[in-house]
């Protein structure tokens, strides 16, 4: 799935109206698990000036990145920091690790060649499913428009359970970020 959709599942399961730290932290563990993939991509692509296609051909797939993603995608890890959150009965760790427990879930069936060892460090097996959010030979078409759809119900949820302006700009631009592309693309291609 694509990041923007993460974020937003992420708070409609775990973020709260009146308490800004746990929706922050259902934001915030949304996104951990791609933010390595964007901090090593955007040095390489900017940083460094590698051209993308090196960056999403040859560095993605490489034994180093793929060490990295296998620590902050890992089931095992997000499972006990989870169980550590609810031991410790803090509503903004478990907000932060349920998130990011939520968007590995999704993001499982949805990879392809670009799968990642979820289950780390017990087992470097990814599964490569037959389902791709973004490769249209493997479905992406289909599970994009699923995708838009379950998202734009959740903004929609969303909005009527927060009532700050602040946090519905934030669902607003979070969905624009997930329509745009997905509308360009549709356009373009």
């Amino acid at each position: 799935m694509n990041t923007p959709a993460h974020l937003i599942m992420g708070v409609a399961a775990f973020g709260k109206p009146e308490q800004n730290t746990v929706t922050m932290a259902a934001l915030l563990g949304a996104i951990m698990p791609d933010l390595s993939l964007y901090i090593m991509g955007g040095f390489a692509l900017y940083v460094m000036s590698i051209a993308p296609e090196i960056v999403f051909d040859e560095l993605y797939f490489s034994e180093a990145w793929q060490r990295v993603f296998a620590i902050d995608n890992s089931f095992v890890l997000w499972g006990l920091a989870l169980g550590v959150a609810l031991w410790l009965k803090s509503r903004w760790a478990v907000a932060f690790a349920g998130a990011a427990l939520l968007h590995i879930a999704f993001d499982f069936p949805l990879h392809n060649e670009d799968a990642r060892m979820h289950f780390w460090p017990l087992s470097t097996w990814k599964f490569y499913s037959p389902l791709s959010y973004w490769d249209s030979s493997s479905g992406g078409r289909i599970v994009g428009v699923i995708e838009i759809a379950v998202i734009l119900a959740l903004v929609m949820y969303l909005l009527g359970r927060f009532k700050s302006w602040q946090w519905r700009a934030v669902f607003g631009g979070l969905a624009a970020l997930q329509l745009v592309p997905f509308f360009a693309w549709f356009l373009f291609f």
